[in-house]
């Protein structure tokens, strides 16, 4: 370590200041010899110096907000994909520079020590990362939240390839110091489970007591989040699991040491791990619990919060918004109404208005079977109170439906929230809540006249839609500050905190000298992301070729099998070809399966074997290279992102919610390939149909084909090309140690084919075909990437939050100093 760091002193600039901050907390902090401090040493001094200045604003900002008596909003989400902190931070506190220069005064470099910090483990997808975007959004524009979810120990698993196939690792992502979280165990809340009710009459009351419970502790951690150079800095608050005791006192006398801590092990099984596999009994009851723990420590921290301004429930929803991301906090609605009535004695009207004016609800998906159900049995004997406050409701909302629509039972029972054995949460999500939005524009109108039709029918005024947006503090100044700096330059930073003022770059386009320094921030771009390939996946990729990207979660409506096939037709058509010409590429996955999807898993294996034949044949692979880049998370997406030039977007029409890495691979000046599905809709009319490559079914036609009878084998036989691709891997020649190994997804595709890979197949390539003649010309291509990145500025998530404020929280946002 350079002794510079030694001989810092309390000097009058930031670089100083900062370096002296740093050397102190390496000293007094971490009890380290100055002289021989390692990088981790540097990296968490560097973070305790940063999160010093974070902590002043956060006090401040928390004591203006009690000042104020504002109105808070409470954003509950079981994933929150952070990425890595320092970063982040440093932009938002407008640090940036000056800890770099800083560090380099001492002899290090910021970007390596940021290496040092893991992603943390509180997501998986797109759900966790727009709620991440969205806290950043909510701070930036000073609106008074939290973030609630929980501290997980590990996240889902960190992916490793093995012989083509994924082989999930534990991510202990804890298992160093969180410089970045406060524990607060003065925050702590008994959560109760499993036992049985009482209930006592006592007049004309019914006093209701959940007694013989199994307990649980929930103890928050907090992490601020910084808005950009604003002086706010609001909370993420998770949640982590403690036993009630420490262990069994009388076991522990009695020689029994494994039984005395047993149970002090499971109580804290509850935030070991993100999303434990549902797929058996146990997981499933491990997941309940996870939802109702955070919630009930959530709602009972609120309420803390709020009875400690006022002393009664008058004006509780003029002070509380809380916002559900999905359904899975949906079973915060009767805990709502359980403390209100068992713990503060509210008759059941009141206490139902309070939480139906209380909780909007985000819907994030349009598969049918994916909106969350629970059985009966598990949730009475988890949740036995529960099934109590969920049964009178649906009694009550049934009868009004009754009422509305006497001759029509069935539709009674599509709306009901407990039928067949189940509890539909997402029923119980909208009767219990003010407002019900989809993500996107299609989206929303899939669920009015398809999914939620009926509730759309009955209660028109509760269903809106909010697009989804990204943060551009993140996704642009972080993870691109190239092309950022090339944009100030050239239009100023006003799009930092108002990026629809970026349109102003459009005025560019057309500057010759100004698309040649954006084709030079891209080179330097792609230069890093070749590195990172040959780092992360082993394949050395010329920085050169299209960067043609596809990463998102592996599931088969997203369609990664799609494009493995288009690059098998592609490598099919190079092989035959006697002397191979086109425009080179380098098509690059990424994305985890979760484990026990095994047709996902099977897909990953399928693209590693494409992989292995296509970079093995020198005759190709000057054309074509193919890669699977492991373990997709943030930190690698920031390097994703900037280095891209085609964002694949191939889901089946009507399949996608909404998605957001669309937004990002366009922000950051990719073009989009890809079918009229989620927020692609709005993409292809805000950035213009000449610059974006659309194909395939819409939702429409998807929904018409299926219904009049779809065959999948007829679209292999009357496509030469797609039956040479799938004759291809049915052959084997992909898995020789394994010829059937891919016969599953064969069969799939020819007899079923769900998700209409095969019908659009010939589509796709036409428009892959298109992408060839449009990046030869690079001049064209460079001007469509401009104008992308000039029209996204609708796809902020500073514009969809304000959209909440202004539609669904009732808060107005301050006006920005």
């Amino acid at each position: 370590m350079s002794t510079s760091i030694l001989d810092a002193g309390r000097l009058s600039t930031r670089v100083d200041a900062l370096k002296q901050r740093i050397a102190d907390h390496v000293t007094f902090t971490l009890a380290r010899d100055r002289a021989r401090a390692t990088d981790r040493d540097v990296y968490f001094g560097t973070a305790f110096a940063v999160r010093d200045r974070l902590a002043e604003k956060w006090a401040a900002t928390q004591a203006r907000y009690h000042r104020q008596d504002a109105k808070r909003v409470y954003y509950l989400s079981l994933e929150f994909l952070i990425g890595r902190t320092l970063g982040n931070a440093l932009i938002n506190l407008g640090l940036d520079d000056a800890t770099a220069e800083a560090l380099e005064e001492l002899g290090y470099d910021l970007e390596e020590l940021e290496t040092l910090e893991p992603d943390a483990g509180l997501g998986n997808g797109g759900l966790g990362r727009l709620a991440a975007c969205y806290l950043d959004s909510m701070a930036t524009l000073g609106i008074p939240a939290y973030g609630y979810g929980i501290r997980y120990e590990h996240g889902i698993f960190r992916q490793d390839v093995v012989d083509g196939r994924q082989v999930e690792r534990p991510d202990n992502w804890l298992r160093d110091e969180n410089p970045w979280e406060i524990a607060r165990p003065d925050r702590t809340y008994r959560v109760k489970f499993y036992g049985r009710v009482n209930a006592r009459v006592e007049g004309a009351r019914v006093h209701y007591e959940w007694v013989d419970s199994s307990d649980v502790l929930a103890m928050a951690y907090d992490v601020p989040v910084p808005g950009y150079c604003n002086n706010t800095v609001n909370t993420l608050r998770l949640w982590g699991a403690k036993a009630t005791e420490e262990f069994d006192l009388e076991d522990f006398i009695r020689g029994n040491y494994i039984a005395a801590v047993e149970a002090k092990a499971n109580s804290e099984t509850i935030s070991k791990v993100l999303y434990p596999p549902d797929d058996t009994g146990a997981g499933k009851e491990l997941r309940l619990k996870q939802q109702y723990f955070f919630v009930s420590a959530t709602l009972q921290d609120i309420i803390e919060r709020y009875l400690s301004e006022r002393r009664t429930f008058a004006d509780f929803t003029d002070k509380v918004q809380v916002q559900l991301n999905d359904t899975h906090p949906a079973v915060a609605i009767p805990e709502l109404m359980r403390l209100l009535m068992d713990e503060h004695e509210m008759e059941w009207d009141a206490a139902f208005e309070i939480a139906r004016d209380t909780f909007a609800y985000t819907n994030h998906t349009v598969l049918p079977e994916a909106l969350e159900t629970w059985g009966l049995d598990l949730f009475s004997r988890l949740l036995p109170r529960h099934l109590e406050i969920v049964q009178e409701i649906d009694r009550r909302f049934r009868a009004r439906v009754r009422e509305k629509y006497p001759t029509e039972p069935q539709r009674e029972e599509r709306m009901a929230i407990l039928s067949g054995g189940t509890v539909r949460m997402a029923n119980l999500a909208i009767v219990g809540s003010h407002h019900t939005n989809g993500v996107a524009a299609l989206h929303t109108e899939i669920l009015k006249k398809d999914i939620f039709h009926d509730f759309a029918e009955m209660l028109p005024d509760r269903f809106t839609s909010v697009t989804n947006g990204v943060t551009q503090r993140r996704w642009m100044l972080k993870a691109n500050p190239g092309l950022s700096q090339l944009i100030d330059e050239a239009i100023g930073t006003g799009w930092h905190v108002e990026l629809e003022t970026i349109a102003a770059l459009e005025a560019h386009a057309a500057d010759p000298a100004f698309r040649e320094r954006w084709r030079a921030v891209k080179a330097r771009n792609k230069q890093r992301l070749a590195e990172m390939v040959t780092a992360e996946a082993g394949v050395r990729v010329d920085p050169a070729m299209l960067m043609d990207v596809h990463v998102k979660r592996m599931h088969e409506y997203k369609r990664q099998l799609l494009n493995a096939l288009r690059v098998i037709d592609r490598y099919l058509e190079l092989r035959d070809q006697a002397s191979p010409d086109g425009v080179p590429r380098a098509v690059l996955f990424g994305g985890k399966a979760a484990p026990t999807y095994w047709t996902a898993k099977l897909i990953i294996e399928l693209i590693n074997g494409v992989a292995g034949v296509v970079n093995a044949d020198e005759k190709v692979s000057r054309l074509l290279k193919v890669a699977f880049i492991r373990d997709y998370r943030v930190s690698i997406a920031e390097r994703i992102f900037p280095g891209s030039d085609l964002s694949e977007q191939i889901s089946t029409a009507g399949f996608e919610a909404s998605g957001t890495g669309n937004m990002k691979f366009a922000l950051n000046g990719a073009l989009t390939i890809g079918t009229l599905d989620g927020a692609n809709v709005e993409i292809a009319d805000f950035v213009g149909a000449e610059n974006i490559f659309i194909f395939g079914l819409t939702a429409d036609e998807v929904d018409r084909r299926r219904h009049e009878g779809y065959n999948p084998r007829a679209e292999y036989e009357r496509s030469p090309r797609l039956k040479r691709v799938v004759d291809f891997v049915a052959s084997g020649m992909l898995s020789p140690d394994q010829p059937g190994r891919f016969r599953p997804l064969i069969e799939g595709l020819l007899h079923h084919d769900p998700f209409f890979v095969l019908a659009d197949f010939d589509a796709y390539l036409a428009a892959q075909a298109e992408v060839d003649r449009v990046y030869g010309d690079p001049e064209a291509w460079t001007q469509s990437a401009i104008l992308n990145v000039a029209r996204s500025g609708f796809f902020s998530s500073d514009r969809s939050v304000r959209e909440y404020a202004e539609r669904i929280w009732n808060i107005p946002v301050p006006t920005r100093d």
